[in-house]
Parts: structure tokens; sequence; C-alpha cells
């Protein structure tokens, strides 16, 4: 028990004395667990809202969209199908509200809810027979709108006939994914208020969901509904296509903050043990006293052990807690106990296993110190280091050539001293890599497909008038028609988008990161995703269902493509059928360099009588802005890391060298040069970390990047290095700070009265 007290006591005494060190420690392992938590939380919750909703509402598998009505019964029979939803008459309308235009997916329910494919109500109610004017629209496109119980807006029908609806409830679906990511928007009404809305059924479609008893097989299925209905089938989607949809945006911050995490957390574990070991040698004397009055090497393993194990144990508490918290207040409500705390307990498993092990493995190596207080443990001694030789062959100031032999003399700790530097600011290096990727999408929109600002829609003028005011305006350089319609992959189990802009002789200024533009009919790009999901490469030839005509499309090159992970494809007008490409759904508009899309919108409407709907074309890194605060925090975190390694080997060069420092006076050295040997040998070791981990960046943030885009669908081609100007003053900030906090304790020690004793 004494040895408790004393052991506590000593602990007490040594975590006094370096307070900002101890609490460097633990804020770092703290950021370090909380950006792993956060990231688990993220790509958790990129499918988690999608598996929740769709185990809630008994979702369907898969949705088929046909012209009419099919035989629920033929379906119902089809191989693995358990349950049918609907078949659900649903027509195209489109919402105004504040003279802003939105297409709408009216539905027609029943007032009972249904049993396959329930829409879940947060807000409100359902539907009743006496809701003639009544509507439930899905959340996201709510919020998305403004739109909120009790508020009325028109809807209008491809006919013109305008229609009062009067939002009931909100509901969550997992039918389709989020707005706008998944467009258009969902809304249900009762099946009368459909009829009155659109009464001719030749302007809808049927909309029929299939729960499967395996959702993972889902072929035999999808094969058996191509097959019963034939050419019927409009256009398919499945439950990976809805997940997918809803979990792209977290998942790409989740996989950086896990990145940044997992290195962290190896930087974290440099940072323990570089202090232990540090404490270690400039505790020589206390801990020989210690043995000499009956500690054990045991016990000396487990005192420093659980001294420094207990500040990383210490964060990660603190981590658990802000990680909770950030996840709760950033994803909007996500439960502070998740469903499922396996992740979570690997990650306080895993962060104490390294934690304790970083701390361990030098303390080890203390409880082997002889039981001589009366020794010090002297720095070893043995020749020059190349640096050192090298800055006497240059002919360096004497302060610097001492502080540049002074560097290397313990080789270890001064290796790990540069390796704990270096990754650190390897990861800030890679967050500014992925700072420059979103500054070029954002300055350079046309490389990610964008070199078009606004979209206008004829809406109540004929396509040629639109065309013709559209160009008129002084700042649109060109105008490309386009359209829009469903593909079905060659096995007819998929469906994926079609987007035709320009034609062959004309066509739409894409960004084509392989291969070459379409030049002739029938030459398509695509996206990655959409080669990854066809299993091609560029050069193939693909028979597809385009608008439900089939097409040979010959793939001759690869775009960047952010919408629908990337199963895209891109063609020109003069490709698809004349009943799709006559009259064009929509110009595309390229405009001048430096003209305001405002203004030209603005313009547009004016001239033509607010008869046109005209809106502009959002970039997809607008949704990604979050990720700078991120890099921001976490480039905070990893600065902690860097500064607890340079307080160590700060510390140990000022323990080898205190009694050399009245020796460097005696020889002529003012205090400014012995401040000035101090400083540089521990800048030495900043210099060579902070250079070697830029430069370590710079090699695989591209790579990375574009990895990710490959993965995800958006494809190659995207990734940026961070700027040399922004590269220089990132490497510039970093050694100038080191160098001033390792002047502070160097200055102190430079002008304290060391006198000279013998060794």
């Amino acid at each position: 028990m004494s040895t408790a007290r004393a052991s506590a006591r000593w602990i007490r005494a040594d975590l006094r004395a370096r307070r900002g060190q101890a609490l460097l420690t633990v804020l770092a392992v703290a950021g370090i667990v909380t950006a792993l938590i956060v990231s688990v939380t993220l790509l958790e919750d990129g499918t988690n809202p999608w598996r929740g909703l769709f185990t809630e509402s008994r979702g369907a598998h898969v949705w088929i969209h046909t012209g009419d009505a099919p035989d629920v019964t033929a379906l119902s029979r089809l191989p693995g199908v358990a349950e049918v939803a609907g078949p659900y008459r649903t027509a195209p309308v489109t919402l105004t509200l504040e003279g802003k235009k939105s297409p709408v997916a009216l539905r027609g329910m029943e007032a009972r809810p249904p049993a396959v494919a329930t829409p879940l109500v947060r807000q409100g109610r359902w539907l009743r027979p006496g809701d003639t004017d009544g509507v439930v629209v899905e959340r996201s496109f709510a919020e998305a709108l403004g739109l909120r119980i009790g508020a009325s807006f028109p809807v209008t029908a491809l006919n013109g006939a305008s229609h009062p609806l009067t939002v009931v409830g909100l509901a969550d679906t997992a039918d389709q994914g989020f707005y706008p990511e998944w467009t258009p928007g969902l809304a249900w009404t009762l099946t009368s208020t459909l009829a009155r809305v659109e009464p001719a059924l030749g302007r809808s479609e049927s909309v029929t969901g299939l729960r499967l008893v395996d959702g993972e097989d889902t072929l035999p299925a999808v094969h058996g509904a191509v097959t019963l209905l034939n050419d019927q089938i409009r256009r398919m989607s499945t439950w990976r296509e809805v997940r997918a949809a809803m979990e792209l945006d977290n998942r790409l911050l989740g996989l950086l903050l896990a990145l940044f995490g997992v290195t962290g957390l190896v930087a974290a574990a440099l940072a323990v043990a570089n202090a232990v070991g540090g404490r270690v040698l400039t505790q020589t004397r206390d801990i020989a006293t210690l043995k000499s009055l009956g500690y054990t090497r045991g016990q000396i393993f487990g005192l420093l052990t659980v001294e420094h194990g207990a500040l990383g144990l210490l964060g990660i508490v603190c981590g658990l807690v802000c990680g909770q918290l950030v996840a709760f207040f950033a994803l909007d409500g996500v439960p502070l106990l998740p469903p499922s705390p396996l992740p979570l307990l690997l990650i306080i498993l895993g962060t104490a296993a390294v934690v304790v092990i970083a701390a361990a493995l030098p303390a080890w190596r203390g409880g082997r110190t002889p039981p001589l207080p009366a020794v010090p443990a002297a720095p070893p001694r043995g020749r020059l280091s190349r640096m050192a030789r090298l800055a006497l062959l240059v002919r360096l100031p004497p302060a610097l050539v001492l502080g540049t032999r002074d560097a290397f003399t313990r080789r270890t700790p001064a290796l790990l001293s540069i390796f704990g530097l270096a990754v650190p600011m390897m990861m800030i290096t890679i967050g500014l890599g992925c700072w420059a990727t979103l500054d070029d999408f954002l300055r350079h929109p046309e490389r990610v497909g964008q070199a078009a600002a606004l979209v206008v829609h004829p809406d109540k003028l004929p396509a040629e008038e639109a065309a013709r005011l559209a160009a008129a305006d002084p700042q649109v350089r060109a105008v490309y028609p386009g359209a829009e319609v469903s593909a079905l992959e060659p096995e007819q189990t998929r469906t994926v988008l079609a987007r035709a802009l320009g034609t062959s002789a004309e066509p739409y200024p894409f960004q084509v990161a392989e291969g070459r533009m379409f030049a002739a009919r029938g030459e398509a790009l695509a996206g990655q995703g959409l080669l990854d999901l066809l299993g091609v490469k560029i050069g193939d030839r693909v028979r597809m269902t385009v608008g439900g005509t089939p097409l040979i499309v010959h793939i001759v090159g690869r775009v960047v493509e952010p919408d629908q992970d990337g199963e895209v494809l891109s063609l020109g007008m003069d490709t698809l059928a004349a009943k799709d490409a006559v009259p064009p759904q929509f110009y595309s508009l390229v405009l001048e360099p430096g003209a305001d899309p405002a203004a030209v919108r603005a313009r547009l409407l004016a001239a033509s009588g607010e008869k046109l709907e005209v809106a502009r074309v959002v970039n997809p890194a607008e949704r990604l802005s979050v990720i700078r605060v991120v890099i921001v925090a976490l480039i905070v975190v990893l600065s902690l890391l860097g500064l607890a390694n340079l307080l160590t080997a700060s510390a140990l060069g000022l323990r080898d060298h205190a009694l050399d420092l009245a020796v460097l006076k005696a020889m002529g050295l003012t205090p400014r040069q012995v401040a000035a040997t101090l400083v540089t040998g521990t800048g030495l070791l900043v210099v060579l970390g902070v250079v070697a981990g830029a430069a370590a960046g710079v090699s695989v943030v591209t790579g990375l990047v574009d990895l990710q885009g490959h993965t995800s669908g958006v494809g190659a081609g995207i990734g940026r290095a961070p700027s040399p100007l922004t590269l220089t003053v990132a490497v510039a900030v970093a050694v100038g700070a080191a160098l001033l906090v390792a002047l502070i304790p160097a200055r102190r020690a430079a002008r304290a009265q060391v006198p000279v004793t013998a060794r």
C-alpha cells in the first residue's frame, strides 16, 4: 500500500512538472478518437438511413415503371417475390413556389397506408378520405423547398392546368434517394385527387414495387419481370441504387476522416512513445533512486506505463464524449448511443491498445535502469554525423555546427522525432490537396461536366422560341439542346441515365478524361460508374435500350461524372430516337467568361415574360464545403501531435546538453549563440521531418483523391496537389512555429547559470 501511495505521489509530481506536454498528449489522442468516431458515424450514417427506413417501412427491393398497370398476380408468382406494392399511378407535375419551378412525381395512394413500402410520416399525418386537396411530401424534398405542414402550393399538369394542393404531412421513404440528388421530388395524394390533376392516363405511368425473399439476389425477379412485361418497362431501379444515392456525401467525408484518424493514430503512438522514451532518459536518476529504494523492474515498468498510458486513456474518454457530441449535432440528431456499439468498442479498444503499447515499450527499457543514482545517463559519444561534417565543410557559424552535431547525438530518438513530425505533415499536405481539389472544382466546373451555368426549360414557350431567346442574350456563348432519358443496361436489370447534349457535329464541351469526344451517331461517353457497372472499357460497343429504343452504343471516351454515382451515358441528340430528341427537353447555356448567371437568368425571364424556366446549375463541390471545416479541425489536431513530438525532442536535447552550457559559455559563446546551438539541434530534426512529410504528401495526394473518385464512380483525374505557393507557406509556417516553440526553453536554459561538474 505504501508503494502504491509513493507511486501515486511520484506520478502526480511528474505530471505537474510537465503540464503542457501532458495536456498536449491528452488533446492529441482526444482529437484522433473524435475523428475516428465521427468517421465511423458518417460511414454508418451513409447506409443506416436507408437501412433503417427500409426495415421500418418494409420497403420494396425492386421498382418497375411501366406505361400501363401490370398483372399483379403474375408478378407475385415470379421467383423470389414475397409481396407486391402497388401498382400506383404516378403523374409528372410541376410545383411552383416563389417563382421557382420543381418537377414532382405525384403518386396516387389510398387513405389506408400500404403494408409494403409504407411512407413513414414524420410530421403531420397521413391522407384521409376527405383530403381532396391534401398531399404528403417526401421530407428531403419539402426541406429543400421550405414546405411546412399547412402550406399551400399550385402544381401544373402536362395539359397546363393548375391545381392547388395543401401539405398535410411530411414522410420518409426508402423508395428513392434524397432530393436533390434523386429527382424528381416525390409526393403522395389520394387516387381521386390524382385523377383530377391528371385525367389523361397516357400522360402518367404505373409504378410497382417487388419485395423479395432474399434482397441480395435481385436478378431472378428482375429477369422474370423483364420477360413478363417485355416492352412495357420504361425504367427500373433496385434498392442498391437508392442506398448509393443516400450515402455518397457522408461516405466521402467519412473516408477522409477515417484516413486522417488512422494515420493520426500512428502519429499519436509515435508521440506517446517519444514522450515516454524522453522521460525515461531525463528521469534516469529518479528511476535509479526508486530502484535503490526497493522498486523492482516490474514496478518501474508499471509506474511509467500507468503514468503515460493514463494520459492516453484520458484522451480516449474526452474523444469519446467529443465524438458523440459532434456526431449528434452535425448529423441532425444521431443517437448518442448507436444501435450497434461494436464499431465504437473497436475504436476504444484499438486506440487504448496502441497507446498502452506505445507507452510500454520505452517503459520496459526504463525498468532496466540500474540502481546507480549518482551516475547520469550521458549521451553517446562517437564521430561527427554527416550533417555535422557538412556544416563544417560549408563553414557555418560555430553555434550552428555545434547544433548540427547535437541533433543526432541519439540517433534512434532523432529518427523517431523526424518520423513523428513527418506523419502529421504528410496528412496536413493531403488535407491541403483535398482543399485544392475542391477549389479546382469551384473555379473550373467544366472539368466535372458543368461547362453550362444555366439550364433553360421551354415550359410555356415552343422549344425553338426558347432557344432563340437564349442565344440572343449577349452574355450567352453557346446554346446546346438536351434531353435526359432512361436507359436499360444490356441485361435489362438496371436503369441508368442517358444524357444527350449537343449533337455529334456540335457536341457539348465535355471534359474527356480518357479517350476522345463523340463525333458520330452511335458514339457516346460514359462515367466511371457506368463502365464498372457494364464491365466494359473505352472502345467497346454495348447494346442498350435508350428511351425504349434498342441502340448499339460505341463508348469512345470517359468523362468525370459526379451525378448518379457516375452511371451516366453522355451522347449527342442525333443519336437518340426522334421521339426523345424532338423537341429538346431543355437547353444548356454556356456563358461568356465573367458573366453573372443570376443577371443572365433575370434577363431571360424578363425577355420571355416569365414563360421560361431558368435554373442555375449547382456545382457538386458546393455541397462538400463542410470538408473545409473538417480539414481545418484535423490540421489543428495533427499540429498538436507534431508539437508534442517537438517538445519531447527539445526536452531531450536540453537534458543531454545541459552540462555543456557552461562549457559553451567558457568557449566564448554568448547566450544568444548558446540558444542558437540548442534550437539548431531541434530545428534540424523539424526541417527534415516537415520536408519529408510534405514531399510524401504531395507524392500520394493526387493518387488518393483519384482512387476515391474511381471507387465512387466519379472517375479518376480529379485529384489536385496543393500549389507550390501553398505548400511553401505550409512548410514555412510549420518550421517557423516549431522553431519559435523550441526557442522559448532554449533561451531560458542559455541564460541560466550552470556550474561545470564532472561526469
